[in-house]
């Protein structure tokens, strides 16, 4: 098997996971960040060149199979199309873009230099996740009546603070930076979504962020199912949930936990999940924890499939399809 080679576009905090799984599975040979002390710092941690360019990092680095893009959400396309146009392959974090129009050009730039353009969901690597997934493709709760999506965290002024987080034009929104792997999920288990309603509010978070920091909505999906989202960045002092409830025809199930990393509840015909394997920790950023960590999962994916020809666990696509349901929610809540 070939040791593919990875450089790394954004030193911030999620650039440290992806080094290190980097380093687990492949060779990281550059590292690149618009603030240089970012970047020597974590080029020098991991015996890697830094740079402050992107367009020196493409131009010099030519042994380089895969450009991981960790830079702020508003710069991915820009930076994973000057990637992929350089012709390399591109990992691409969440969210894919903060608008649909930006997507299609990041496929398109993919489909035209004939290189993967793989997107970040790890969360569909959480055992009860992967496992429920699995049981509604086998038809294991019949059709599909409604669902329940809850996302209760906390981000306080600190998290903002000396950050484009929260900045509508580079951030996006809460649903783009907090939650969009939970939208992912939707779209993965239920189906695309036909129609949304939807209110949001910033209550906590007047003069630290330009969008919602609150939203309560409800969807209608293409295959008949209806559900709701609630979610708020307010949870007074932490994190509280992170959770999804189905309800089917033939049964009842709720992942829970902070992360979507437990199996709270169980009640279907005839099937009952057992012995379901403990999931990663949660991604820690000091005050804060992210996602589950499956990042791993993610770079064992990306080199199976340029290595072996496997199949690619979240495909440009359907990242697309996560940022057309968020703008759709958002379009909803009358937000430009």
């Amino acid at each position: 098997m070939k040791n593919l080679n990875f450089a790394i576009i954004g030193c911030g905090r999620i650039s440290q996971r992806h080094a290190e799984h980097i380093s687990n599975f492949g060779k990281l040979t550059a590292v690149c960040d618009i603030n240089f002390e970012k970047a020597e710092k974590l080029g020098k941690e991991f015996s890697t060149k830094p740079y402050k360019s992107v367009d020196d990092l493409l131009a010099n680095e030519s042994e380089v199979d895969v450009v991981a893009i960790c830079s702020p959400n508003g710069l991915h396309a820009e930076h994973s199309i000057k990637a992929l146009n350089a012709s390399f392959h591109v990992l691409c974090e969440k969210p894919m873009a903060i608008n649909v129009h930006d997507c299609g050009q990041m496929i398109q730039a993919a489909e035209k230099n004939n290189k993967r353009l793989f997107v970040i969901k790890q969360n569909r690597f959480n055992p009860p996740v992967a496992a429920v997934k699995k049981a509604i493709e086998e038809g294991k709760f019949g059709e599909i009546y409604s669902i329940q999506l809850s996302c209760f965290w906390n981000r306080n002024e600190d998290y903002y603070e000396n950050s484009w987080k929260g900045s509508k034009d580079i951030d996006g929104g809460t649903l783009y930076t907090q939650f969009s792997h939970f939208i992912d999920l939707l779209y993965w288990l239920i189906g695309d979504v036909k129609k949304a309603n939807a209110f949001v509010k910033n209550y906590h978070h007047q003069g630290i962020i330009e969008f919602e920091d609150t939203g309560v909505i409800s969807l209608e999906f293409y295959n008949g199912a209806i559900g709701t989202i609630n979610y708020t960045v307010n949870s007074y002092g932490g994190n509280m949930e992170g959770s999804l409830t189905i309800f089917g025809e033939k049964g009842t199930v709720k992942i829970g936990g902070q992360y979507l990393n437990e199996l709270e509840y169980q009640n279907i015909e005839n099937f009952k999940f057992e012995n379901l394997p403990v999931g990663n920790k949660a991604n820690n950023y000091g005050h804060y924890q992210g996602s589950m960590s499956n990042h791993d999962e993610v770079y064992k994916n990306v080199i199976d499939v340029l290595t072996n020809g496997a199949a690619i666990s979240t495909n440009s696509f359907e990242g697309l399809k996560t940022v057309e349901i968020i703008d759709k929610i958002y379009q909803a809540a009358g937000r430009d």
